[in-house]
């Protein structure tokens, strides 16, 4: 519809508007259609004509960038069935922030099943979904369609025939299984990619890294990123190799570093050499340190020290000063050795209390075994189960009964859902979502009966994923390693 007739049509409408006849206003093409008629009917063939043409012909033309997308691509795993999406999007709506939203995702691939896209879709850039949803993540991303997903087995000469995500995923499970494999795909084709890929790429080096991937990483000093050398600088430091040497002066990172720990001695009979935090002067002190904790590798600190990583964790002094702790333990699991990390996991555990809070930092490092012990200790310290809220990185469905009855943790339950202290009830909301992700059906089935009897309401949203849970029991499905998610 040209402009002159957009007018006419404009005055034929105010005509109508004021109770007039719009025949002689009309078009010639539209009083040939109306012409016949009588008056009255005239008019309503006119006003269906200019309905229709209000509809049609001044719909708005759609943009010359707009792209037609590609159909969202199946997912290996079967869709939730229909009767339990209610209660996911229950889960879901109580989801506080992304993390929660991706235990309820987890928790589901962990059953076997895949969301209803409506309900959930990861974002282009999800780093925390199960590996089944990388599809999705390279659809979000803008994959166009014009090539497959390739299901083949991952190769130099098909690199461009995978989408970021899936080469992600595909890289992590050779990483796994042939590991020289993996690295000499990373080798030959990061760089040609962008720096965020090539960070994404090396980091996927921390799967089965061995001395075999040395060269491969020290080549990475030269790298025109900055963040790909220090990502390289830090799997080198967690396989023994030393960082540059320093010269031990006030610009020597590492000696800066160490000019903030004390070094002492305790016991009366059996010296033994304690490191501790020395008691800083200032914020901008505070500051830092922890920029120079960020930044060094624990390698290099213990060797400033003329001692080894296990030794130097053994002889920290975990208690002297919170700030300093989480320091430690932040460096321990960025680029201590895989000795180091198992041996201040297993040192703190045995020492119980509040220092086995530091293994929270360690999550990333930590075998499933010792992460399982980890939450079974600060189940059984009720004192600190609010810490288990800050848990990544644990899997999903494999808390017991037994584990949940093994201590205070049920009673302290009981005595805060039957309290009127609003801050301590948040504070069950949030425990019982994240066992509500650790825990298997049965137990999710008896501890929603359990605190319903203590007072709770049985339609409470905080136990929306204890519910989800329970309702994902016996169902026919398949199985996904709770270990591939990104």
């Amino acid at each position: 519809m040209n402009e002159i007739e957009q007018t006419g049509l404009a005055a034929m409408r105010d005509c109508w508007i004021t109770g007039g006849t719009t025949f002689d206003l009309a078009p010639g093409a539209w009083k040939e259609i109306a012409g016949g008629a009588s008056p009255d009917e005239r008019e309503r063939r006119l006003l269906a004509i200019a309905a229709q043409a209000l509809d049609i012909a001044l719909r708005p033309a759609a943009p010359k960038t707009l792209k037609r997308r590609p159909q969202l691509p199946e997912l290996a795993l079967p869709m939730l069935p229909e009767r339990l999406r209610p209660l996911l999007r229950a889960a879901l709506k109580h989801a506080a922030d992304t993390r929660s939203k991706s235990r309820v995702v987890t928790l589901v691939a962990s059953r076997g099943f895949v969301l209803h896209p409506m309900d959930w879709m990861p974002a282009a850039s999800d780093q925390s979904s199960p590996d089944v949803y990388a599809p999705w993540i390279d659809w979000q991303a803008g994959a166009d369609g014009e090539k497959p997903a390739s299901q083949e087995h991952l190769t130099v000469e098909n690199w461009d025939d995978f989408y970021p995500a899936a080469r992600r995923t595909a890289l992590a499970d050779m990483r796994r299984t042939a590991p020289a494999s993996a690295r000499q795909l990373i080798e030959t084709k990061a760089s040609g990619e962008p720096a965020e890929i090539r960070i994404a790429l090396v980091d996927l080096l921390r799967f089965g890294l061995g001395a075999d991937d040395v060269p491969f990483l020290k080549s990475l000093s030269a790298d025109r990123s900055g963040k790909v050398r220090e990502l390289a600088g830090r799997l080198l430091a967690r396989l023994g190799e030393h960082g540059s040497p320093g010269d031990g002066g006030p610009e020597d990172p590492t000696a800066e570093l160490a000019a903030f720990i004390a070094e002492g001695k305790s016991g009366f009979i059996r010296r033994r050499t304690t490191y501790t935090p020395a008691k800083l002067k200032s914020p901008a002190q505070e500051r830092r340190r922890a920029e120079l904790f960020e930044t060094c590798n624990l390698v290099d600190l213990a060797a400033r020290f003329g001692v080894t990583e296990s030794d130097f964790i053994g002889a920290w002094q975990f208690g002297a000063e919170n700030n300093a702790d989480i320091l430690v333990a932040r460096m321990v699991a960025a680029s201590g050795s895989d000795a180091a990390v198992m041996n201040m996991a297993d040192t703190l555990v045995a020492e119980g209390g509040k220092p086995a809070l530091f293994l929270l930092h360690l999550m990333a490092r930590l075998d499933s075994r010792r992460k399982r012990v980890l939450v079974r200790l600060v189940l059984k310290d009720t004192q600190y189960l609010g810490a288990l809220n800050l848990a990544e990185g644990i899997e999903a469905s494999w808390l017991e009964w037994a584990d949940l009855t093994n201590g205070q943790t049920l009673p302290a339950l009981h005595s805060a859902v039957a309290g009127n202290d609003d801050a301590v009830k948040r504070g069950v909301d949030q425990l019982l979502e994240t066992i509500g992700f650790l825990a298997t059906a049965a137990t999710a089935e008896k501890l929603i009966g359990d605190v319903v009897a203590a007072g709770m309401a049985p339609a409470a949203p905080s136990l929306g994923l204890l519910r989800l849970n329970a309702s994902l029991a016996g169902l026919n499905q398949h199985t996904i390693n709770p270990e591939n998610s990104k």
